[in-house]
């Protein structure tokens, strides 16, 4: 979390500590998404437990028990580790079309670290939203700071010839965009009650996994 708000506010002196790092993929998925995943589904799943969220036509306010929690922000965290391995896939495609040669730790790390905004304004997802454009005022926040800080981050890590910098940044902010509010609407879709077969394979996982039911006896 450190990290990505030194991006924010000071960019160009972190990126240039990130490039003097050579961090593999590995070293950052393990010690910087993962944090923020676990912190961020740690949030959210405690609202959906203690307060909700607003499902269905007429937006009532669902809670969900433990169980549900868990499995939903399993879930969500695997959504979050395909979006960003497949984004690091397309950025490096991406790359080669503008005559570069890049490899994928040069674009995961373009990738987690560009969108680690969104994953850090995940945790305000804690909050149950009254209205559906609240749920994503977040992803539009977060994406204006990681295009942003993106603007810095690939000229220093993708090192493109000069001419290629910026049409790479443009192409590589809006892939970043796309997919992520892909994402986001797949989670908020779900959220609004329209993923009823999912509802069904979540209750079937519970009821043939007893320790999921102790878990829902926990109150946290």
């Amino acid at each position: 979390m450190i990290k990505t708000l030194l991006l924010v506010l000071y960019p160009a002196a972190t990126w240039d500590r990130i490039v003097l790092a050579k961090r593999g993929w590995l070293t950052i998925l393990v010690f910087f998404l993962l944090p923020l995943w676990v912190l961020a589904g740690v949030a959210e799943g405690y609202g959906l437990v203690h307060w909700g969220k607003p499902s269905g036509e007429f937006s009532h306010i669902k809670t969900y028990s433990n169980s549900q929690a868990l499995i939903f922000e399993i879930l969500q965290l695997l959504l979050m580790l395909i979006l960003v391995f497949v984004s690091a896939r397309l950025i490096k495609a991406l790359g080669e079309t503008f005559h570069g040669r890049h490899t994928f730790n040069q674009a995961f790390t373009v990738s987690a670290y560009g969108l680690g905004p969104f994953f850090v304004l995940r945790i305000l997802d804690i909050f149950p939203s009254v209205s559906s454009w609240a749920y994503w005022v977040t992803w539009i926040i977060a994406m204006f700071l990681g295009v942003g800080t993106l603007y810095h981050g690939i000229p220093r890590v993708m090192q493109p010839d000069p001419p290629s910098a910026f049409g790479l940044y443009v192409v590589s902010s809006v892939l970043l965009t796309m997919i992520s509010g892909l994402v986001r609407f797949l989670t908020f879709w779900y959220l609004e009650g329209n993923f009823g077969k999912l509802d069904a394979f979540i209750a079937k996982v519970v009821a043939h996994f007893p320790i999921l039911q102790r878990f829902d006896e926990i109150h946290f």
